[in-house]
């Protein structure tokens, strides 16, 4: 062992829960490994598209029929295209077997799927933290709200969230910057629900993009949100918030961070002798050299399935079934978001009014169902985000002046308001819902192949039916027209919130990791992605990574300080 392969702290992936891990380390003093499998990506100099207009790209921002031939997975992601596709993992370079259709979206980069996100940042709620121990569906969670409520208030302060202080228990307020106004349609259903429910509200939905700056962001050179809202391309303003902007310049600033691209990490060493986790075992991407670096204390944030896959392959003699997975349930009880249902309409309101400019961000209805009591046929719930636009009228038929004409003539002439109602329900942890290794099967590096076997249940297909019901009605309730219900039957995945496998819980027969993401059995091993999940809530989860992952850390730094970490 080399000065060179030392540190005090190793993170594995350079996401934004990574990306946290290394800051909080970094500002401690800590001398700190992250370690990204993917290329280096820099603000600003690895954004080529971030400027470019439509008419320069090949095909029109579009992607090509031999890139959707090929990469059918990822041609699925809402986010993905022309103007995006560097960011984006293809299916022909990284294989997986799907047991069940799943459709695994990731970005393997310095940044991860930070760069690529939808920026939608919510609290859970205790009614989300209690979820399981009152429903009886999933292990009692071994933290509340009150656990975690700073560990919020830190990550918002730091990366920046618009919204609205909405006084609602379902969904706790945050330290918000200002929020964008909501257009005239949404102020009209917001009214209309107001009027005919006393537990549905809908609300600006809080997002990660500064309309207004603070010191803090200032320090971090970033300025305000330009509602371009071309954010998959990555924002040289700063404007929304990423790793790269925001945490990995931070923590380089330090002097504390060692930044290693292309390493794609192959387990985790432990010693039977020391009987904790010393280090681990990196390919180096490009060159297939294999290499061992060595810390006190390890942080696994490489994304949900690849941290189970990291972790099922971290074999030793006291552990032949992976890390730490003593009770057999390292890679179960997988969850996701189902967004697979919509319903859209059209609105005669507000006929003289146009849309001007977009926001980078919708509305939101908090989940409604089964919240105070059961009162539903299934168990858990949905958030719904609502939207709304307006385009113009173009004519675009003819050649000449006869094109010319029909363009003048539509120019200026708009179609009716359209609106439709997306919804966010929560799945239900199950054990069949797994990933495992493949015994044969290795990708370029000799990583075992991961079998995904995820899929929806009967609780999914009641949620559905009942968000279509609902919505339908309150749709009519509110005037709208052409009422129409969508099932998509999209495969699992395309939500990227997949989340659980290293599950929290007090007890290690049912679960993996302590209530300070320790594993239970390893305790120098934290993870703090969306692995540790116990259950999944409706809101989307990032920002609770990230909380969880900054107060994982500075519990950690406090035991390491005080000698009693293992």
């Amino acid at each position: 062992m080399s000065e060179k392969t030392k540190f005090d702290t190793i993170v594995i992936g350079a996401g934004m829960s990574g990306g946290w891990a290394a800051k909080e380390f970094c500002d401690k003093g800590f001398k700190t490994l992250l370690l990204e499998r993917g290329r280096d990506v820099q603000h600003i100099k690895d954004y080529p598209t971030a400027m470019t207009t439509p008419w320069e790209f090949e095909h029109r921002g579009k992607t090509s029929y031999k890139d959707k031939t090929d990469n059918p997975v990822i041609n699925r992601c809402y986010n993905y295209n022309e103007t995006s596709e560097h960011f984006f993992v293809k299916d022909t370079d990284h294989p997986y077997i799907q047991d069940k259709p799943f459709d695994w979206i990731r970005g393997y980069q310095v940044g991860g799927k930070s760069l690529m996100w939808a920026r939608q940042v919510q609290r859970w709620s205790d009614y989300d933290f209690n979820g399981p121990k009152r429903d009886n569906f999933a292990v009692d969670w071994p933290i509340r709200y009150k656990d975690i409520e700073d560990w919020y208030t830190k990550v918002e302060q730091f990366i920046g969230v618009s919204g609205n202080r909405d006084g609602l228990d379902a969904l706790p307020d945050g330290d918000f910057l200002k929020a964008w106004d909501l257009n005239c349609i949404e102020t009209y259903f917001q009214d209309i629900i107001k009027k005919n429910y006393s537990d549905r509200h809908l609300i600006y939905a809080r997002c990660a993009h500064l309309t207004e700056t603070k010191d803090i962001h200032l320090e971090q050179g970033r300025g305000l949100c330009q509602n371009r809202n071309l954010c998959e391309r990555g924002c040289p303003y700063g404007g929304y918030f990423n790793a790269n902007t925001t945490l990995i310049p931070w923590a380089k600033k330090t002097g504390n961070l060692t930044l290693r691209p292309h390493s794609v990490v192959h387990s985790i060493i432990y010693d039977e002798q020391q009987k904790k986790a010393v280090g681990v075992n990196v390919i180096d991407a490009q060159t297939k050299e294999k290499l061992e670096y060595f810390a006190e204390v390890i942080f696994v944030n490489a994304a949900t399935l690849n941290t189970n896959l990291i972790l099922l392959n971290s074999t030793s003699k006291r552990f032949p079934n992976g890390l730490g997975n003593d009770n057999g349930l390292l890679g179960k009880y997988i969850g996701f978001h189902n967004y697979k249902a919509f319903v859209n309409a059209f609105s005669n309101k507000a006929t003289d009014k146009k849309m001007i400019s977009t926001r980078p961000t919708s509305t939101y209805i908090p989940r409604f169902r089964n919240l105070y009591k059961q009162d539903t046929d299934f168990l858990r719930g949905y958030a719904v985000a609502f939207y709304t636009e307006r385009k113009k009228k173009i004519n675009t038929t003819g050649f000449g002046s006869t094109l010319l004409n029909n363009l003048m003539e539509t120019g200026h002439q708009y179609l009716p308001w359209k609106v439709g109602a997306g919804m966010m329900g929560e799945t239900i942890p199950k054990e069949e819902n797994q990933v495992t290794l493949d015994s044969y099967k290795t990708d370029d590096w000799g990583i075992p192949l991961l079998h995904i076997s995820v899929g929806y249940d009967e609780n999914d297909r009641k949620m559905v039916a009942d968000f279509h019901q609902e919505f339908s009605r309150m749709f009519k309730e509110a005037g709208f027209t052409d009422i129409e219900t969508i099932n998509t039957d999209r495969n699992p995945g395309l939500d990227i919130h997949e989340m659980g496998g290293v599950r929290m819980g007090n007890d290690p027969r049912t679960s993996l990791v302590n209530k300070w993401n320790q594993l239970h059995l390893c305790k120098n091993v934290f993870i703090t992605d969306g692995a540790c999940m116990t259950s999944f809530a409706t809101q989307n989860p990032s920002l609770t990574f990230m909380a969880l992952t900054a107060r994982a850390a500075n519990y950690a730094m406090e035991q390491i300080q005080k000698g009693t970490l293992l």
